[in-house]
């Protein structure tokens, strides 16, 4: 008879529950949330198991790569697929989740995750850092401008350059705005080269990465957009159709028909919301800049002209999700025509 586990991962300790193809428990456990001690569990079970159930979480990569590797038929699912089918529940245990994740690897109904590669999560590493870094920095640089404000002290425009000197000349005659202003300015300027640094690590992994190459031959594609948008695809064969790309980032509109009741509402922003940004920033410069690709852009700018600039960053958007997966399938750059019939 087929067995199956699901397993509730947290920091320290994983819940583990065992149950049969009738839905009765067999064993229970928590185990540490160390791959070789789960791994020695399940296999010290002595039970054919069909399958093993993860939540994708911050340590569920690392385990199912590891239990992926043994041999295990382990599968990785969908947070929000996990926490609506786990709403009944009147009380919440990770040794309840645990049951509930057995019991969704019986049914089969769940909602595998594709675990990304090791090289994407590097990717995905280094653009989450330089995301945190640059947001820092202009966290510093409000927090400037706030403190001298109080003092009816007026910032005002300023570029990167000049921004420390202008702080500088408001405050020297105020001693105590100085000394706090000179720390600021500091820890601005530490995050600033550390900034930089990241940056040229991007520069530097988007010049040898072909697919990344590939992608920044389409207007608008960048660096930044290029890597988060392969790091985020990984595999382009994981996806029966590139329609289905920009629904998968929650570029497409959410759907509720009930009986008489049919409402098409605003985009569903499930998935990646780091890619669906940087999906939006690139359609963004393809409306607003002059770029190549004018096909594609007189496209975008039709539904501008109807329905307004921002519906038609997000349509855009959308279309770029499909075009950019479909170069990536296919290994062939951007075509303008092509770009805009497929649109």
């Amino acid at each position: 008879m087929d067995h199956y586990a699901g397993i509730d991962v947290s920091l320290e300790l994983s819940s583990i529950c065992v149950v049969d193809a009738t839905g009765r428990i067999m064993r229970e456990a928590k185990v540490a949330s160390e791959p070789e001690a789960l791994i020695t569990w399940l296999r010290g079970l002595d039970l054919e198991l069909a399958r093993v159930g993860l939540e994708a979480g911050p340590l569920s990569q690392w385990l199912y790569a590891a239990m992926r590797e043994a041999g295990l038929p382990v599968e990785l699912l969908e947070t929000r697929h996990v926490r609506d089918a786990f709403k009944a529940m009147a009380v919440k245990t990770d040794r309840k989740d645990a049951r509930g994740i057995a019991q969704l690897m019986r049914l089969g109904w769940f909602r595998p995750v594709h675990c990304k590669s090791a090289p994407a999560q590097e990717t995905r590493v280094l653009l989450s850092a330089r995301k945190v870094l640059q947001t820092k920095r202009i966290d510093v640089e409000m927090s400037l401008r706030g403190l001298l404000r109080g003092f009816g002290l007026k910032v005002g425009p300023t570029t990167a350059r000049n921004f420390a000197g202008r702080i500088r000349e408001l405050v020297e005659y105020h001693p105590c705005l100085t000394a706090v202003a000179e720390a600021l300015l500091a820890a601005r300027e530490v995050l600033g080269v550390q900034l930089a640094g990241l940056e040229k690590r991007l520069r530097d992994a988007a010049r040898t990465d072909d697919r990344a190459q590939l992608l920044m031959t389409t207007p608008g594609v960048g660096v930044i957009v290029a890597l988060t948008f392969v790091s985020a695809v990984d595999d382009p064969g994981r996806f029966r159709s590139s329609k289905a790309v920009g629904a998968h980032f929650g570029l497409t509109p959410r759907k509720y028909q009930y009986g008489e009741t049919d409402v098409t509402g605003r985009i569903s922003k499930a998935g990646d919301a780091g890619v669906r940004t940087a999906l939006y920033e690139a359609a963004n410069t393809i409306l607003t800049r002059a770029v190549k690709g004018s096909a594609l852009k007189s496209w975008a700018a039709r539904i501008a002209a109807r329905t307004g600039m921002k519906k038609a960053k997000v349509a855009l958007a959308r279309k770029l999700a499909v075009v950019l997966h479909r170069m990536l399938a296919d290994g062939k750059p951007f075509v303008a025509d092509r770009a805009a019939l497929a649109a």
